[in-house]
């Protein structure tokens, strides 16, 4: 009996990474052929002429997926140029003009604008940081500095982690913590989710991963490798003067 289980086990490994890979795959597809049919029958109901064609759509497999990545695709090539970008401030006027939509649209957009940026600092390092106390490591992401009224409160160099949850990364805690309390580990932010994900199990190449010892957590910044968000003498300046 114990050999069995050993053997199910062990098919269990093999078939389950492809079993929710496959049952991913179709969950996207799905969503992308629901959008399709969506506008499909927006524009059957618009235009009853076009029955018979929207009909005869409906039974293509896969063409709501490649229609709408052309869609998401073209609409990036149109608000690539000056008149595009003119069209895309005049929609987020409307939107945020709407009571009940404009608090979820513009949360939305803040926050896609800031993880796709492709100068933006979030999730950009993985760190090592003391919680949720004194003694217990866990890994966090770095997600940018504090700024607005937030920053006038705090005394000191502070940055903004996220700290994901195990095994679901996408929900955790968001914290305000120092930056001498924080160690900037080595590897890469795709190899700190795999091991937050896997609660541990797969761990890093070492050769890639090199965290630092607690006892640089409590070091002076100056003996620590530095995050890459460096306080600027602007910055420095507005504290003071507030």
């Amino acid at each position: 009996m114990s050999r069995l289980r050993q053997y199910f086990i062990t098919g269990l490994l093999v078939w389950l990474p492809m079993g929710v890979t496959v049952w991913v795959l179709l969950w996207l597809l799905g969503i992308l052929d629901g959008i399709f049919l969506g506008v499909l029958s927006a524009v059957e109901a618009m235009v009853p002429g076009l029955a018979m064609v929207a009909e005869r759509l409906r039974h293509i497999p896969g063409l709501g997926v490649v229609l709408v990545a052309l869609v998401i695709l073209g609409t990036g090539l149109f608000v690539a140029n000056m008149f595009g970008q003119w069209w895309l401030r005049q929609w987020d006027k409307i939107m945020t003009r709407i009571p009940v939509v404009r608090s979820i649209y513009s949360s939305v957009k803040q926050v896609s604008d800031t993880l796709f940026s492709g100068s933006g600092q979030a999730f950009s390092k993985a760190v090592l940081l003391q919680y949720p106390r004194h003694g217990a490591w866990t890994i966090a992401f770095l997600t940018g500095r504090p700024g607005g009224e937030v920053a006038r409160h705090l005394d000191g160099d502070y940055i903004s982690v996220y700290v994901p949850t195990t095994p679901n990364p996408t929900s955790g805690f968001f914290l305000m913590v120092p930056r001498a309390d924080v160690v900037e580990l080595k590897m890469s932010v795709d190899e700190a989710l795999k091991y937050v994900i896997s609660m541990g199990v797969v761990a890093p190449p070492v050769s890639a991963a090199v965290p630092g010892s607690p006892a640089e957590a409590i070091a002076p910044p100056t003996e620590r490798s530095k995050l890459p968000l460096e306080t600027s003498a602007a910055d420095g300046a507005a504290r003071s003067d507030t």
